[in-house]
């Protein structure tokens, strides 16, 4: 007879070390909770979120290339951004404005950068649906050519005869 989890019973017969692994794993999700917020400042977020001016196509934190003439003056104009309590989103648009739209590493939500967004889905959405189609096109071709070979006497030429009957030699063991 299997005893239902909510049953008293079921609880009150668990060993020790079913305790101590139960106790284990309710304590490592309560961490896992806990650090799924904690690390990144707003600092850390908006940098990671801007690409570097010189070209070396990293992350704006990232770059780590000797002498670069961008990044530290992009990250002084970020801390200064940031000083001035701007929005992030108004950050973000503000280096948009003065480097142009490729310096964000992600194109903002709204307006005609929405394309960006939904063009690469939808792209592979009917990418697919054509495979699917034209596979489907080749096999219902493929399967009504054997129906009508399998289905109707087609007169054949004594040389399609012959040919048929030296492959037929040719492949017997």
């Amino acid at each position: 007879m299997r005893r239902h989890i909510a049953s008293p019973i079921f609880w009150a017969k668990r060993s020790p070390v079913f305790w101590a692994k139960f106790v284990q794993c309710a304590l490592l999700g309560v961490i896992v909770v806990a650090m799924l917020g904690a690390g990144q400042s707003r600092y850390d977020r908006l940098g990671n979120e801007l690409m570097c001016s010189c070209g070396c196509g990293q992350i704006l934190l990232e770059c780590n290339h000797f002498g670069c003439p961008g990044s530290p003056v992009m990250i002084r104009e970020l801390q200064a951004q940031l000083a001035s309590g701007a929005s992030d989103k108004a950050i973000l648009g503000w280096f948009a404005t003065k480097y142009g739209p490729i310096i964000l590493a992600a194109p903002i939500r709204g307006g005609f950068d929405d394309a960006a967004w939904i063009v690469p889905f939808t792209v592979f959405v009917l990418a697919t649906a054509g495979t699917f189609g034209i596979v489907w096109l080749w096999k219902r071709r493929a399967g009504g050519l054997a129906m009508a070979g399998a289905g109707v006497v087609q007169e054949s030429s004594p040389q399609d005869a012959a040919m048929r009957e030296r492959i037929r030699r040719e492949t017997e063991y």
